[in-house]
């Protein structure tokens, strides 16, 4: 099977021949012998020059090489797969406490269960926790409440893949027989809730946002979901992501806004937040490699937990990159969050970039004896969201907390390491690029995941081993930093710091703080130090608490 011709007209027929004669990349092509002139095209792309001897001592071994592919290719590889390469965030002497006490969540004894339905809708999971504890609400109703706003609002944000309405109403039932009986699972017990629809379910579709994946059945249920499944959680949908991890656009169309439907939700976990902002769920679970969770909370005016790498389990999700790839909840609040974090978070045999560690929340820790530092120079300029950054810093001084002002210097610079999520994403779609089948995506444009693949197919094995070395030092100097401070504040996406974090695997809580000019809600990020989301939790509940920024509902939903 021959590629097309992607870069049209006579230079790729120079392109083309590197890529068919050094590396083999079209399975079926009778490949060109290996010479020095192809050698020559493939040492401009990787910036590198040899000598005429030298090519002539490799042609051999790069003919070696190509034949070790074509034998690689032969056995399939589900994304499912891991490398044998497993990364580990832990800087060098660090190991998180393992101590698990148990949760004070600091609820309330009773809550006044609304008399419209939208206002039940937009309650937080603290507070449906209480009213099902209570036998105030049933599960089941509750379920049919969400499952009804599912169905009248899901078309008009384009944020739904899979109605799980069957399953849901059965389990919703359980809850409420087991509550009956005196059962209680805990603060999720009888919860609706949605997933991205890149974590496996068992007899549902798990479509990956993609076209080539979109009827794709996996006989399993992802970890995650079985954890919430145990703790009484009631699964009610699986919502959309953009294709493949990247950005709000699916198969199906441009996941939503619910504050502005001219905008799309923003991604990659599109359809988890747009849910929740728009009292689809209370909670949905997200993903983020490199601001999945960040981006569309912010969007969605939401609040999004990214935890620490290795705190939850992988096993069940689609891979993009097995060494940035994170799991975590997205709901109305920070305590909300660390209600679901609870449950997701541990060890599990089938992930073995999972790390044990201790998750204490407790309502009683002070919050107010915090070390809090705030990246100075990012609350400067002009920028449009300033003040809406300030006001959070002008909020916890008036709480009492103390600002330390600090600079996030690193001596590694983040941005050329992103390429290493290149790299694993083109490994983990080796087939969607070899076959061809990267021609069904919606997306094609040159910053689309077909042209990103391809291109990373060219970046060296030895540039990829030098970045995570590189990422090693970064690990080291914002463990040195992070270290001397409980949480740190920041603005969501000012300076490197989602990249650098992402990569260093940093725990981050994005929660809302205001609006911008043309409406859209904006967001303030809080930073800890690696498996210390509890920290992250204490702060984000304060905050909460004294402003209603994560109270506003989208006007067109709040019906």
């Amino acid at each position: 099977m021959e590629r097309k011709n992607h870069l049209g007209s006579r230079p790729f027929l120079v392109l083309g021949a590197t890529v068919i004669l050094a590396f083999g990349f079209t399975l079926g092509k009778n490949f060109g012998e290996i010479n020095p002139g192809t050698i020559d095209y493939a040492a401009d792309l990787i910036g590198l020059s040899f000598t005429p001897q030298e090519k002539d001592s490799m042609v051999s071994t790069l003919t070696n090489h190509r034949n070790n592919y074509e034998i690689i290719r032969k056995t399939k590889l589900e994304n499912a797969v891991a490398p044998a390469l497993v990364f580990n965030p832990l800087p060098q002497g660090f190991f998180p406490n393992q101590e698990q006490k148990p949760y004070d969540w600091g609820l309330p004894s009773q809550v006044d269960l609304p008399a419209k339905e939208n206002d039940i809708a937009f309650l937080p999971v603290s507070h449906l926790s209480v009213l099902i504890r209570n036998k105030q609400i049933s599960s089941e109703r509750l379920t049919r409440i969400f499952l009804d706003r599912i169905k009248t609002y899901s078309d008009t944000l384009q944020c739904l893949v899979s109605l799980t309405e069957e399953s849901a109403l059965q389990k919703a039932r359980a809850m409420d027989k087991e509550i009956a009986e005196g059962k209680y699972r805990g603060p999720l017990h009888g919860i609706p809730y949605g997933i991205k629809d890149l974590l496996s379910v068992k007899g549902t579709k798990t479509t990956w946002g993609a076209m080539p994946f979109k009827d794709q059945v996996i006989d399993e249920t992802a970890t995650v979901v079985q954890k919430l499944e145990d703790a009484g959680g009631v699964l009610v949908g699986k919502f959309t992501l953009g294709a493949l991890a990247m950005g709000d656009v699916w198969f199906g169309g441009v996941t939503k806004n619910p504050w502005n439907l001219k905008q799309g939700s923003s991604g990659s976990s599109a359809g988890s937040a747009s849910a929740v902002s728009a009292g689809l769920v209370p909670f949905a679970i997200g993903t983020e490699t490199l601001g999945s969770i960040v981006s569309p909370s912010t969007r969605n005016g939401v609040t999004g937990l990214r935890p620490t790498y290795g705190r939850v389990s992988k096993h069940g999700a689609m891979a993009l990159s097995w060494s940035m790839d994170k799991i975590g909840p997205i709901s109305r609040s920070a305590l909300d969050n660390a209600i679901v974090l609870s449950v997701i978070q541990g060890m599990d045999q089938k992930d073995a970039s999972t790390i044990p560690a201790a998750f204490n929340y407790s309502s009683k820790n002070e919050v107010k004896k915090l070390k809090v530092g705030y990246f100075k120079s990012f609350f400067e300029g002009d920028r449009p969201t300033l003040k809406n950054d300030q006001a959070v810093l002008e909020v916890l001084q008036n709480q009492g907390v103390e600002l330390h002002p600090l600079e996030l210097k690193t001596t590694i610079n983040a941005a050329p390491l992103v390429s290493m999520l290149l790299v694993e994403g083109a490994t983990a779609f080796d087939e969607l690029t070899r076959l061809d089948l990267d021609d069904q995506m919606v997306a094609q444009h040159r910053n689309a995941w077909p042209n990103i693949f391809r291109a990373a197919r060219f970046i060296p094995a030895v540039e990829y081993v030098q970045m995570s070395r590189q990422r090693s030092l970064l690990i080291e100097e914002m463990h040195a930093l992070m270290k001397e401070y409980d949480v740190i504040v920041t603005p969501s996406f000012a300076g490197q710091q989602l990249q650098i974090t992402n990569l260093t695997g940093h725990p981050a809580l994005c929660l809302p703080n205001g609006f911008a000019e043309n409406g859209s809600p904006t967001s303030i990020t809080l930073l800890a130090n690696l498996f210390e989301e509890e920290k992250l939790i204490m702060l984000g509940r304060l905050i909460q608490e004294q402003t209603d920024w994560q109270a506003k509902r989208p006007p067109m939903f709040d019906k």
